[in-house]
């Protein structure tokens, strides 16, 4: 049974029909077949450009194109594995409809209230988007692709232009899947020294609007027009404009553009008008309750394919329908995700902008506030609770951390902190509860019968779990701790007086940023081992003979054959000879054809005209090289 709304906060936000309908993925009643194609469009479902495109076709190419192959088979279990978690968080919304949630309801209401109180409209915050970036760089060079359809990258498209996206191309596409569904779709290979040169171009124009603004990626960035605006007595649709006819006049590319209070606004905004155009939600709350209302929950940054299924499985499908499963969200997805989306629903986000090298990541935390606490086993009942949230948290983003801190805020509004130094990083809840425990026994004795309003754990000076590697763009991937270990800590007052998060979003972007990287590199696997498949049929694989290292034809009859001859001692030592210099008595031999030392020739050494036999040669084979199975087993 759904909650009703007789709870639901003042100036109802009412839905807008103009705003794009949510994109449905598969109801509980269709098959897996249709789940798994759903899931196959991939991350890039929602990019600019795709409104007229009958999605069900383009899932059809993909499922014929891709199936058979391992990313299908992997895609494949994937989905199923994810429609089994949504069978079980739907078994346990099933439980909590028959429990008395209005406790969990007062509590998301008093969240939704404190939310409100801090709710900011005074800023101008911009996210500028630069339109099809890397194929309007490219078409710089050469113009003549401008009216045709044509892509970047080989084995995975990472952009292609609006023509391209008409047939339902897109990037993070795998590229024989888009030539099937656009035959005459032109794809040229990614350059990214011009596209890095390109780029600073374009920030050097944004900097004479905001100095600190922030860069996103290669192609976009956040800005926060504030005080342009107030300085140059414009409005901010004019001063975007501005900013958008300078990047085309001296880069020679379009960009478009988002303006909101918040950058979570501001990032959905700029894709609303693309390309070449800008949208402005106003600083209103009616406005923006209004255009959340009916927002697609797969529009908002941080809530990706995988997100989006699990909120559609429990009837959430705008962020609208966020507000009427307040009670269930922490319960079924944990309390970070509780707050992201209580953000969303009211279209909250954060309004500091500032250089990216600015936001390296110092600690991961999480907090729960809820109604008086004092019993000392419920205390550490909510701590063990915490601890868990904090380790799904410090999983996702890759972390551990060398030092614990807790906090907790008093029925009377006042914050302590405490702090403790591990004998090593911890990350798992057993460890962030077996340490963290301490802390709370201590304030527990300090303050007899204390009531708490609010528990957190947070760890700091954190370290890096993240494998070295490179991902599908060629960036190398960090592997550094993000401090220096800490000196030894006594335990007690935390001497860390910087704010505990207040926006929890980033780690959701950053988990929807993981999510598309993989699936890139996935179809990049998958293109590869395509195009295998097809250059076979045309130039055969040649075998390399580990004797003599010449190339042989890849048939195994031929190429035993060859082996056996290779293994002949006769051969050998005529290859011996063949190659040593005329005028050195001692050739120098290559360790293919170096004959054994003469202590071991009495043990390993054959009569000099002994030939030998196949199977014997077969066996010898077999010693030291080891082809791939053939046969149809």
């Amino acid at each position: 049974m759904t909650p009703d709304r007789e709870n639901e906060p003042p100036n109802p936000p009412q839905a807008v029909s103009d705003r794009p309908q949510p994109s449905r993925t598969p109801s509980d009643g269709d098959d897996a077949q249709k789940s798994l194609k759903y899931h196959l469009l991939g991350p890039s479902l929602t990019k600019a450009g795709q409104d007229a495109v009958d999605q069900q076709n383009v899932s059809e190419v993909i499922y014929n194109a891709s199936k058979g192959s391992k990313f299908f088979n992997n895609e494949e279990v994937k989905d199923k594995n994810l429609t089994e978690k949504i069978n079980r968080i739907l078994s346990r919304k099933r439980q909590l409809e028959k429990l008395d949630l209005s406790h969990e309801r007062r509590k998301a209401d008093d969240y939704i209230a404190e939310l409100e109180m801090g709710r900011d409209l005074s800023q101008v915050v911009i996210h500028i988007d630069c339109d099809a970036f890397y194929a309007a760089v490219e078409e710089l060079d050469r113009p003549e692709l401008k009216d045709v359809p044509m892509a970047v990258g080989k084995g995975v498209l990472t952009t292609c232009n609006y023509h391209a996206r008409k047939f339902g191309c897109r990037s993070g596409m795998a590229g024989f899947v888009a030539m099937r569904l656009c035959p005459q779709l032109i794809c040229l290979p990614l350059n990214f020294s011009k596209y890095s040169a390109k780029a600073e171009e374009v920030r050097s124009v944004l900097a004479d609007y905001d100095a600190r603004f922030e860069s996103a990626s290669v192609d976009e960035a956040y800005l926060n027009l504030t005080q342009y605006c107030q300085d140059h007595d414009l409005s901010p649709e004019d001063a975007v404009y501005q900013l958008r006819a300078e990047v085309h006049e001296k880069c020679k590319i379009t960009v478009s553009a988002g303006i909101a209070a918040n950058a979570k606004l501001a990032k959905i905004a700029s894709n609303q008008n693309k390309p070449n155009g800008q949208f402005r939600i106003a600083s209103d709350r009616q406005t923006i309750m209004e255009f959340m209302r009916s927002l697609p929950t797969r529009k908002v940054n941080g809530i990706g394919r995988v997100f989006e299924r699990e909120l559609d499985g429990i009837g959430i499908k705008t962020c609208g329908d966020i507000y009427a499963h307040r009670a269930y969200l922490s319960q079924l997805f944990g309390q970070k995700a509780f707050q992201f989306l209580m953000q969303c629903y009211l279209g909250l986000g954060r309004t500091k902008v500032q250089p990216a090298e600015d936001h390296e990541r110092k600690s991961v935390g999480t907090e729960s506030t809820f109604r008086e606490l004092s019993a000392p086993d419920d205390l550490r009942e909510k701590l063990r609770h915490i601890a868990e949230e904090l380790e799904g948290d410090l999983k996702r983003t890759e972390y551990k951390g060398r030092t614990l801190c807790l906090k907790v805020k008093l029925h009377s509004y006042e914050v302590l902190t405490r702090q403790t130094a591990p004998p090593f990083a911890i990350h798992l809840a057993d460890d962030l509860y077996k340490y963290g425990l301490p802390m709370l026994e201590r304030l527990m004795k300090e303050i007899p019968n204390m009531k708490l309003r609010l528990m957190g754990l947070r760890a700091t000076h954190i370290v890096s779990t993240k494998k070295a590697g490179i991902d599908f763009f060629g960036r190398h991937k960090a592997t550094a701790s993000s401090s220096k270990p800490p000196a030894a800590l006594q335990t007690g007052k935390g001497t860390d007086d910087g704010e505990w998060e207040v926006w929890p979003e980033a780690e959701f972007e950053e988990a929807a940023r993981q999510e598309r990287d993989d699936e890139m590199n996935e179809l990049e696997k998958l293109s590869q081992e395509q195009e295998k498949e097809a250059v076979s049929g045309i130039n055969e694989e040649q075998w390399v003979c580990p004797i003599c290292s010449l190339s042989q034809p890849p048939d195994d009859a031929s190429f035993n054959s060859h082996i056996d001859f290779c293994l002949s001692r006769q051969t050998i030592k005529e290859a011996v000879k063949s190659t040593a210099p005329p005028e050195s008595p001692k050739p120098q031999a290559t360790l293919a054809t170096r004959p054994p030392p003469a202590k071991r020739k009495a043990k390993r050494g054959r009569p000099k005209n002994e030939t030998v036999s196949v199977d014997q040669g077969r066996e010898k084979r077999r010693a030291f090289f080891q082809m791939p199975s053939t046969g149809s087993d």
